[in-house]
Order: structure tokens, then sequence, then C-alpha cells
């Protein structure tokens, strides 16, 4: 765990100490957000947080290879030297767009080769974690499952960037999450702690960490699509080497029931529930009102808070415990005994309707809502 920390410690400080240097580094290249329509920020602000955060995680995983505890492992060697160049190939893709605003087409191009060099360097589903026998998957099934699920992720967490610290904070909390789960699973089942999923988990928290002074209210910079694209890959590529490290089939009696012989199957659906939902309930209502899935509108979540009168403050910390208790409460759900289950479940149904009844308080507000007025 101490070196764990070490790797936490390290993403955040080398994030922090670099997202001012790229902060200049936009502003003289001029990758600024525009003030678009759909926009809550009234001023252009410098994007590249994501070269911020690809600096973080990097040093961070770098230096945990040099470590005697994570360096010794050579699957967390192989595969975590395969995610960083996959991490480098979609931040400049990221940056790029940030730049020159690629088209979507362009854009998911981009995507993925990001994913294809993830596969092509070993991080790739092996099989697919179900109660019994796990579905093992032939090449191409595997490769297309793959990157597939790595972009898809990277869109989720593209779709929820859309206010001041708000991608930042729910993607840390995630990542925290599935790190807590990854390590105490690796523990309560006896196996190597050394895994690829608990070291990309907790530096990509510690790369969070030390962003959101720079991001959240009042923002100083944004990460833009190069931080977005980065953080979903990492989650995406963390998800898919914990099944390729770890038999699930294994676990069913051990930890006493089904639930954590799936869970790494919903887990990201958890880490991520908000961004999911997002991205499903756009496709949904772009398609409906028969406009393409990727046309921006104004009616994210995020939005939607704003519209009831919640400043973007209370909008972003209502958005960071509903990621907490959904993320944290399905990872509980699947650690504890099967006599336990059903209290997790109660505990987690009564905070989610009272923090419901929170968020539903303000009524819908004619007015323009200011950007971080206080609650």
């Amino acid at each position: 765990m101490r070196e764990y920390l070490l790797v936490l410690l390290v993403a955040a400080s080398v994030t922090y100490l670099s997202s001012g240097l790229c902060r200049r580094l936009a502003l003289r290249m001029g990758a600024m957000a525009k003030v678009r329509d759909r926009d809550v920020h009234t001023i252009e602000m410098p994007y590249f947080g994501g070269v911020a955060m690809l600096a973080g995680v990097s040093a961070a995983v770098l230096l945990a290879l040099q470590l005697p505890f994570l360096g010794r492992e050579a699957t967390l060697q192989h595969d975590s030297r395969g995610v960083l160049l996959a991490a480098l190939v979609i931040c400049i893709v990221g940056v790029l767009d940030d730049i020159y605003d690629l088209s979507a087409l362009t854009k998911f191009a981009g995507q993925v080769l990001a994913a294809g060099l993830a596969v092509a360097l070993g991080v790739k589903m092996l099989w697919i974690p179900l109660p019994g026998q796990p579905i093992l998957l032939d090449a191409p099934s595997s490769v297309a499952i793959t990157v597939f699920f790595i972009v898809l992720c990277s869109n989720a967490v593209n779709f929820v960037d859309g206010l001041d610290g708000l991608a930042t904070g729910v993607v840390g909390i995630g990542a925290l999450a599935f790190f807590a789960y990854s390590y105490v699973l690796t523990v309560n089942e006896g196996l190597t702690r050394a895994t690829t999923a608990s070291l990309i988990t907790v530096a990509i928290a510690g790369a969070c960490l030390g962003f959101l002074p720079h991001n959240f209210f009042p923002a100083r910079m944004f990460m833009g699509d190069s931080g977005a694209l980065l953080l979903g890959l990492l989650l995406a590529t963390s998800t898919i080497s914990l099944t390729g490290q770890i038999d699930t089939s294994q676990l069913q009696d051990s930890a006493g029931g089904l639930v954590p012989t799936v869970l790494p199957l919903v887990l990201p659906l958890a880490v991520l529930a908000l961004p999911f939902l997002d991205l499903v309930l756009a496709f949904v209502r772009r398609t409906y009102a028969g406009r393409w899935w990727f046309v921006a509108d104004k009616q994210h979540l995020h939005h939607r808070l704003l519209e009831r009168g919640h400043s973007q403050r209370r909008a972003v910390l209502l958005m960071y415990i509903w990621s907490a208790l959904v993320s944290f409460g399905v990872i509980v759900l699947g650690l504890v005994r099967s006599d336990a289950q059903w209290t997790v479940v109660a505990v987690v149904a009564v905070l989610a309707v009272v923090l419901g009844l929170v968020t539903l308080s303000r009524p819908p507000t004619a007015r323009r809502p200011v950007p971080g007025d206080l609650p």
C-alpha cells in the first residue's frame, strides 16, 4: 500500500506542477475553449490540462516500475507500458482537436487508433466474466470488444466534461473506488497486490487530485479533449487488465455470492455511471430529434441542474456525491458477504432517495443562473 500511496502523491504533484506550464503553452499556441451557446463559461479558457495529467500519470507509472514491489511483476510492466503508449496517442489526438477542432470522424479514427494500439500491445479483454464459467473470447471478438469498450469510455468522460471540475472530480472518485475494489479483492483472495488495474487507477486518482485546484470553479484551465479522452482510455484499460489478470469464476465461493463474479463486468458502468447515463440520454435525445448523436446540445445532466437553479459549485458537488454513492455502493455490495448485501442495498437506496430530494429541491427557474453562485 505504501508504494501505491507514493504513486498517488507523485501523480498529483507532477500534474499540479506541470499544469501551469501547460496553461502557458496553451495560451501561446492558441488552444483555447471558445465561448459557445451551449457552454457555461463566459470567457475563453486555455486547454492542455490533459497534457499535465498525462505527465503525472506517466511519471507515477514509470516510477512504480522501478520500485521493488510493483516493478517485479512482469505482467504489470508489460501492460502498463502498453497503456502508457496508447494514452500518449489518444492524448495527442485530443491536443490536435483542442488546437484545430477536428471533425467528429477524424477524432473517432484517432480513438480507434489508440485503442487498437493498446490491443496490439496485449491489453485486451480475454473473457467476459459471467456466473459459472466465463465466456472465453476468440481473437476477433477480443479485439472488437476491447476497441469498442475503450472508445465508449473515452466518449463517456468527454460528454460529462461540461462544468468546472466536474469530469475531473467524477473520474477521480471513480478511480479511487476502482482502486479500492481491485486492491481489497486481491487481499481477500490472497492474490498478488501488484496489478495493473490498481496501479493505473491510483495514478488516475492522483492526476485528478493534482489537476483539480486548477480546474475547480473558478477554473484557470480546462482538461480539453486531451484530458477527457485520456481519462476514459485509462479507466477502460484498467478494467480490461483486471479481467485479464483475475479469474473471476474463482470468486463466487469465497465471496459468498454471484455479485463479485460479475462485478468486473459492471464496475466501469458503476464508476462512470453519470457519464454513461449522460451519453445514453444524449444518444436517445438526439436520435429522436433526427440529429446525429455527436451533434452537441445544451441538455446534459449538468445543464439541467443549472436550469433548476443550482449554482455551478452546487451542481458539481451534487454530481460528485452521486458518483461516490453509485461507485462505492456497488463495490461494497460486491465485497461484503451475502448476509449483509441487503443492508448495503437498503442504505444505498435511502441515501439515493435523500440525495434525489436534495437535487430536485429547487424548482426550475426562468432566469439564467449566474455561474458560480454560492448555494
